[in-house]
C-alpha cells in the first residue's frame, strides 16, 4: 500500500466505519427500548382496561386464572406482570413473569402498583414484575424493520464517507503530486519550476517555499553563469594585452623597452589583483576568511584609510576629509580587513568624483553601535543600478570603470567582508548630488 490517496481513504473509511457502527448499536438500544416501553404502556392500559370488565362481569376474580393459559391473551399481552386482590392475595400471574417475582406472591402492596378500579372500588392492584415480551409479532416486526433501516442508512452514511474520503484525499494529495513532479525535474537540472498555491494552510506554505527556493536557484544559476562569464571576460582583457606584447617583441615589432615592459607588467599587477579578489571573495563567502578581530577605535580605521589614499586623493585634487565624532564606542573587527572595505569605497569615490570635488569619511554613534559613512560628490549613482551596486562585476560605467583598472569586485568584497563581521551596508544617492555608503556595526560590549 504505498499510494497516499489509498491509505487517507482506508483511514477515514475505518474511522466512519467505528463511528457508524458506535451510534447504530446506540439508536437501536434506545430506540428498541423506547419501542417496547410505548407498546407496554399501550397494553398495560388495555390489560386493566380487560381486567376491569372480567371483574365488572363476573361480579369477583373467580376463575380468572383461567385467561393466563389462553394462546391469544399470552400473545397479545407478552409481558411480565401480576395481579392481586384487595388482600395481597396473588390471583393472576402471566407465564412470561420472571422467575424472581414469582417470591412476591402476598409481599405485593396495593400502593406499589396501579390500582383497578370498578365502579368506583379498588377490587385489585397491577404490578409490572419484568419479563419477556421481545416476541410479540407486531413489536417484533417493528423493531425489526427499525434494525433494517438502521443498516441501510449505515451503509449511505459509509458510502457518502468513502466519497468525502475520496475527493479530501485528492485535495490533499494532489498538491504533493504536483510538488513531486516538479522536485523531480529541478532534480533533473530544470530549475525553474513553479507549482500552484491552491490553499493558505501548511500545504500552501510548503508550495510558496518551493516556489521561492527554485526561484532562489534559478536566480543562483544565472548569477553563477554571469560570473564565470564576467571572470573570462576581466582575464581576457590584460591576457590578450600581454600576450600581444610579448608576441611583437619576439618578432621584432615592438623594441624592448621601458613602455613596453611597463605596460605588461601593469596588466599582471591587474591579472593578480583580480584572482587575490576572487581568493578573498570565495573566502569570505564560504566563511573560511581568516579574521583577527579585536577591540578597535572606529577613529583610527578612519585614519588608516584615509592615509592609503591621500597621495591619490591630492594627485586628482579631490579634498579626503575626515570627521569623527568624540566618545564613539570600539567596534570588534578585523582592522586590515575594515580598512580593506573602506579604501575600496575610497577607490570607488575616487574613481568617480570629479577634480576639486570633495570625499568625508565620518563616524557617528547610531542606536545599534557605530555608522561609518563615506560621502563623495561624484555625478551619484541612477536609481536602476544602486539594487545591483553590491553584484559581483555590475558596473554602473562599464568603459570608464575599466579604464581605471577596477575589477568589478571591490563593492561585493566590501559587503561581504561587513557581514562576516556583524556589520551591514548599505548605499544612498540621488543623480547630481553624490553617492553615500554607511557602514553599520555593533559596538564592542564593555
Amino acid at each position: 500500500m504505498r499510494s497516499l490517496t489509498v491509505k487517507l481513504v482506508l483511514g477515514f473509511t475505518l474511522v466512519s466505519l467505528v463511528g457508524i457502527a458506535l451510534v447504530a448499536i446506540m439508536a437501536a438500544q434506545f430506540t428498541g427500548n423506547q419501542f417496547r416501553e410505548f407498546f407496554e404502556n399501550q397494553n398495560r392500559e388495555a390489560l386493566i382496561a380487560d381486567l376491569g370488565d372480567y371483574y365488572r362481569l363476573n361480579g369477583s376474580w373467580r376463575g380468572i386464572e383461567r385467561i393466563s393459559i389462553n394462546p391469544s391473551f399470552t400473545q397479545k399481552y407478552a409481558f411480565g406482570f401480576v395481579v392481586v386482590d384487595t388482600q395481597g392475595k396473588v390471583i393472576l400471574r402471566h407465564p412470561n413473569t420472571s422467575p424472581f417475582a414469582r417470591m412476591f406472591n402476598r409481599e405485593l402492596r396495593a400502593e406499589s402498583g396501579i390500582p383497578i378500579i370498578v365502579d368506583g372500588n379498588l377490587v385489585g392492584t397491577y404490578h409490572n414484575v419484568g419479563g419477556r415480551f421481545d416476541n410479540r409479532p407486531p413489536l417484533l416486526a417493528q423493531i425489526t424493520r427499525l434494525y433494517i433501516s438502521l443498516i441501510y442508512a449505515s451503509l449511505g452514511a459509509v458510502l457518502a464517507s468513502v466519497f468525502l474520503g475520496v475527493l479530501l484525499a485528492r485535495s490533499l494529495t494532489r498538491p504533493l503530486r504536483e510538488l513531486t513532479e516538479a522536485t523531480e525535474k529541478v532534480a533533473k537540472g530544470d530549475l525553474e519550476q513553479q507549482v500552484p498555491i491552491r490553499s493558505k494552510d501548511e500545504l500552501g506554505e510548503l508550495a510558496a517555499s518551493f516556489n521561492q527556493m527554485s526561484s532562489d536557484l534559478a536566480q543562483s544559476r544565472d548569477l553563477r553563469r554571469q560570473m564565470t562569464a564576467d571572470i573570462a571576460h576581466e582575464l581576457r582583457t590584460p591576457l590578450t594585452v600581454v600576450l600581444g606584447h610579448t608576441e611583437a617583441l619576439s618578432e621584432g615589432q615592438l623594441p624592448p623597452d621601458a613602455e613596453t615592459f611597463e605596460i605588461i607588467y601593469d596588466e599582471t599587477i591587474r591579472l593578480n589583483r583580480l584572482v587575490e579578489d576572487l581568493r578573498t571573495l570565495s573566502l569570505s563567502d564560504a566563511g573560511e576568511l581568516h579574521l583577527n578581530r579585536h577591540r578597535t577605535s572606529p577613529g583610527d580605521l578612519l585614519e588608516r584609510a584615509a592615509a592609503a589614499r591621500k597621495s591619490e586623493a591630492k594627485a586628482k585634487d579631490i579634498t579626503l576629509q575626515i570627521e569623527s565624532a568624540v566618545e564613539l564606542p570600539a567596534v570588534n573587527v578585523d582592522p586590515d580587513r575594515m580598512t580593506q572595505v573602506l579604501v575600496n569605497l575610497l577607490d570607488n569615490a575616487l574613481r568617480y568624483t570629479p577634480a576639486g570635488g570633495s570625499i568625508s569619511l565620518s563616524a557617528q554613534r547610531i542606536q545599534e553601535g557605530v555608522a561609518i559613512i563615506v560621502k563623495d560628490t561624484g555625478p551619484g549613482i541612477p536609481p536602476e543600478d544602486l539594487s545591483h551596486l553590491f553584484e559581483r562585476f555590475y558596473r554602473g560605467d562599464k568603459s570608464r570603470q575599466r579604464e581605471e583598472g577596477g575589477t568589478g569586485l571591490g563593492l561585493a568584497i566590501a559587503k561581504s567582508l561587513v557581514e562576516s563581521q556583524g556589520g551591514q551596508i548599505r548605499v544612498e544617492s540621488q543623480l547630481g548630488e553624490g553617492a553615500t555608503f554607511i557602514i553599520e556595526l555593533p559596538a564592542q560590549p564593555e
